[in-house]
Parts: C-alpha cells; sequence; structure tokens
C-alpha cells in the first residue's frame, strides 16, 4: 500500500509542477510520470527544504515537497534536453 500511496502522490505532484511550470513541462502524462518518477523528486525536494531548514510531517507537507521536487526535476531535465 505505501508504494500505491507513493506513486499517487508524486502523479499529484508532477500534475501540480506542470501547472506551475506552464510551458516548460512535458505535457499532462510526461508530467504525471516526471512526478511518478518524482519520487526522485521529492527525494530533490526534501534534500532542498533540509538544507533551508524547514522539516514538516503530513499528507500536505509531503504533496509540497514532492511538488518542489518535481519542478526542480522538470526543470533539469529540460535543460539537458536542450544541450
Amino acid at each position: 500500500m505505501t508504494f500505491v500511496y507513493f506513486v499517487i502522490i508524486g502523479a499529484i505532484a508532477g500534475w501540480l509542477a506542470g501547472q506551475i511550470m506552464k510551458g516548460r513541462g512535458f505535457g499532462v502524462l510526461g508530467n504525471i510520470l516526471v512526478g511518478i518518477v518524482g519520487a526522485l523528486g521529492a527525494l530533490i525536494g526534501g534534500f532542498v527544504f533540509r538544507m533551508l531548514g524547514f522539516i514538516a510531517g503530513g499528507l500536505v507537507a509531503q504533496l509540497i515537497t514532492a511538488t518542489v521536487g518535481a519542478i526542480i526535476l522538470i526543470w533539469v531535465v529540460g535543460l539537458v534536453k536542450k544541450a
């Protein structure tokens, strides 16, 4: 069940990141897939938040962290794609 929860949070985070990064994402399905891979995004977001001194728990905090990580991931993948 934890894996399913992880995938759902990642998919929502990817979709939100796509909405925030209008024009820089990979379409709805691409952003959702980035969000699911965005489990990595959640790790990135968690790392960034820990570096900034923010530590929070709960569903909303997990979603925010995963979304920030997915935004960073979309941005980095976009840079690599251009190169």
